[in-house]
């Protein structure tokens, strides 16, 4: 009984620490996935180095971003975020 009572402050902090930190961090990976398996032709987006642009072509693993005149092909996990829909305006 006395090692239950050692182990359990133990135990108590890594289920803090995983409902604190490691629950949080999974569901924002799995809503970034979705995001990026959601991306469309014509969806204005930001990369990861902060260059925003618009979707030309897209394939299962890559993206063509256009913008002024400039086409380049980025990993679909190198969009941060969908800024808005050309679709949608």
């Amino acid at each position: 009984m006395d090692t239950l009572y050692s182990l359990l402050p133990i135990i108590l902090m890594f289920v803090i620490f995983y409902f604190l930190l490691i629950r949080p961090q999974q569901k924002r990976q799995k809503k970034v996935k979705e995001m990026q398996s959601d991306l469309k032709k014509g969806d204005s987006v930001i990369t990861i180095g902060g260059f925003h642009g618009t979707i030309h072509a897209i394939d299962e693993s890559t993206v063509i971003i256009a913008a002024d005149g400039v086409k380049l092909t980025y990993d679909r996990s190198a969009i941060r975020e969908v800024s808005n829909s050309v679709a949608s305006e």
